[in-house]
């Protein structure tokens, strides 16, 4: 039998460092950024403290690294999403889910609490707001070109795609302290049929405005 070819050095520093990642995310999850220690995660991952500290010197450099880890894979997750999406209606309600699923999760959370607490050093992470901006700007682009193509009119998507994220982020931070599942989901579904009632609305003016120039023009031609 021929023997698997040995890894190299590199491959196998890739893959310590993902045994962290995956590690770090699922203590992330049980406890939040507060109950996070280090030593914990290398334990999880089956790794010394020196090779952690070799990847990530901190626990910030480590829960930094590990919410960029989550962001690119919600970003994958959503751009399916986003393909599978037919009317404007399904359109709204796939991107409620994939905003659910990113913001009420503990690690939005705990990227939420980095933020505000670099800010309150007067220090605000230059890494998280890169990784913010190169992970979920391209997921926004992504559900705007999904809305437009379920039939949400061009000049409309931005509106429509701004206000559903931050009905779904708002919700999210309301849990805190008031965490009403029902609520929330009745809430959602009321935000849906408002945009596909002003969407026919905004249709019907634009088909009204639209008939008299479209009567003036047969009126000027020759006969």
């Amino acid at each position: 039998m021929t023997a698997a070819p040995r890894r190299t050095q590199a491959e196998r520093s890739e893959a310590t460092r993902r045994r962290i990642l995956d590690a770090a995310v699922g203590l992330l999850g049980e406890r939040g950024y507060a109950g996070l220690r280090t030593s914990d995660v290398a334990a999880a991952a089956g790794v010394s403290k020196g090779a952690q500290t070799h990847h990530f010197p901190s626990k910030d450099d480590l829960v930094v690294a590990v919410v960029g880890h989550v962001f690119e894979r919600a970003g994958e997750l959503a751009r399916k999403r986003a393909r599978r999406a037919a009317t404007v209606d399904e359109a709204v309600r796939a991107l409620i889910a994939d905003g659910q699923e990113f913001f009420f999760s503990e690690l939005f959370l705990v990227a939420l609490d980095l933020a505000i607490q670099g800010r309150l050093r007067a220090q605000p992470s230059e890494l998280l707001t890169q990784l913010a901006g190169a992970t979920r700007l391209p997921v926004e682009a992504q559900w705007r070109a999904a809305l437009v193509e379920s039939g949400v009119p061009e000049a409309l998507a931005d509106d429509v795609l701004w206000l559903t994220l931050s009905i779904v982020r708002g919700l999210a931070v309301r849990r805190l302290w008031q965490h009403d599942p029902p609520r929330f989901n009745r809430l959602f579904r009321t935000w849906r049929e408002m945009v596909t009632a002003y969407l026919a609305i905004c249709a019907s003016a634009e088909a009204a405005s639209a008939a008299p120039a479209a009567a003036r023009r047969r009126a000027v031609r020759p006969r």
